[in-house]
């Protein structure tokens, strides 16, 4: 008796053809979930079309929080064996990554003259936290700068010009003052959760850098640094156009919907939320300047970890470049609020639409022309715990100023000194 007959073995083998393929090659990328707005929505359905176009290789997209939960999730992972092939992380991370010696330079896997072409497609300001010492550690994906957000309605409630958001410091406090009464303030900049990122646009502004560009020396201490903190503190203390104390990171965004502050300083990922939600009008503008404009990038990049296999780079290498090609990341941007990382992304029909119909989405884009690289250097989370903790103390009235910068330059002299 048979038990098969050739014409069975022939409808298995066809239903065996007709299987998909399992994918060769599979991927783990842990992603920060920081910023307001569907990001999870949006990267899930740039892995799906990955995927699609690409069957052989998988993608676990592990989110993880906010940047240092990443990192310290991510950075775990790898200690225990666990498989990390690729994370987005804070752009500011590098030198610590490098230093660990946990991340390949670019340059190593990206080495066709389309992959060259890809690197040198994004914004230059972009990529200067990524670029050290003539190497490539860190693609720009989720980036941003800080903006200012205003709520129109207020301004002419106010009599001010809903078109002619503040352009200098000195405009900013009167046009606060204006705007601040018994229910809202006239101004808020946040000084929980990044408080080192909104200090260093106030002291680029001021005309100082907090730091060098080597990752070498902090300028904490500096006579223009410590007057910048004085201003951020006299905005509540003498101006009044800002609460006393510190002011909220997460719960910012909730507050100007509200109408608790007429302007607030925030990262450009906010956008698309703001734009959905606002029963306002509101405005997006570039910060205000006082001796020169200026904002620091922010946000995180793509890196590529050591302990991969060489078809593993090469997938995450195709991964990163699909995530951050023009098409993409005008759709990134569209749906999150962050900005297109190449000038191409702003040449696409998607974006040029988006742009023309909303040009708020163009704000954050065109202060890279007066935008500098993010505060950064070597033992960088301590750096700039000492950094955030002398900011907060100055504003809550623990220390004064000088005071707790002098601090704040003492302990990242020694934590520096090995490295210099």
């Amino acid at each position: 008796m048979k038990l098969f007959s050739t014409t069975g073995l022939g409808l298995i083998a066809a239903v065996g053809f007709a299987m998909p393929a399992a994918a060769e090659t599979e991927l783990t990328m842990y992603y920060p979930i920081a910023v307001g707005g569907a990001l999870t929505e949006v990267v899930d359905g740039i892995v799906a079309d990955f995927e699609a176009a690409n069957p052989d290789i998988k993608v676990n997209a592990i989110y993880s929080g906010n940047y240092d939960d990443t990192r310290v999730r991510a950075l775990s992972a790898i200690a225990s064996g666990e498989p990390a092939q690729l994370a987005v992380m804070f752009s500011i991370d590098a030198y610590d990554l490098i230093e660990q010696d946990l991340i390949l330079p670019f340059e190593e896997v990206a080495t066709s003259d389309a992959d060259m072409a890809w690197l040198n497609g994004f914004y230059p300001a972009l990529m200067a936290n990524g670029q050290i010492e003539g190497q490539t550690w860190g693609i720009p994906f989720q980036r941003s700068t800080i903006v200012a957000y205003y709520n129109k309605d207020l301004f002419r409630a106010a009599g001010l010009d809903p078109e002619a958001p503040p352009t200098t410091w000195d405009e900013m406090i009167e046009m606060g003052k204006a705007l601040t009464n018994d229910d809202t303030y006239g101004l808020m900049i946040p000084s929980t959760g990044y408080p080192y990122w909104m200090f260093q646009a106030l002291a680029i502004q001021n005309g100082k850098e907090v730091m060098s560009d080597d990752g070498l020396t902090t300028y904490f201490d500096d006579e223009t640094v410590v007057e910048t903190l004085e201003f951020w503190q006299s905005l509540s203390t003498e101006h009044g156009i800002m609460p006393t104390g510190t002011v909220e990171w997460g719960t910012l965004r909730q507050a100007f919907l509200e109408g608790q502050t007429a302007m607030m300083w925030h990262s450009t990922g906010n956008l698309t939320a703001v734009k959905n939600n606002a029963s306002f009008d509101f405005g997006v503008a570039e910060l205000p300047g006082n001796v020169r404009l200026g904002s620091p990038t922010g946000g995180g990049n793509f890196y590529l970890f050591k302990d991969t296999t060489e078809e593993e780079r090469a997938a995450a290498l195709k991964l990163m470049q699909f995530m951050t090609a023009p098409d993409q990341a005008a759709a990134w941007s569209i749906g999150t609020g962050y900005m297109g990382v190449s000038p191409a992304a702003y040449e696409t029909e998607a974006l040029k639409a988006y742009v023309a119909e909303f040009p708020p989405a163009l704000v954050a884009r065109n202060q890279l022309e007066n935008a500098v690289a993010e505060f950064s250097t070597f033992e960088t989370a301590r750096v700039r715990d000492g950094l955030n903790n002398a900011i907060q103390s100055a504003l809550t009235g623990a220390k004064e100023p000088a005071e707790a910068l002098a601090e704040a330059q003492a302990a990242a002299e020694r934590l520096l000194k090995d490295y210099q």
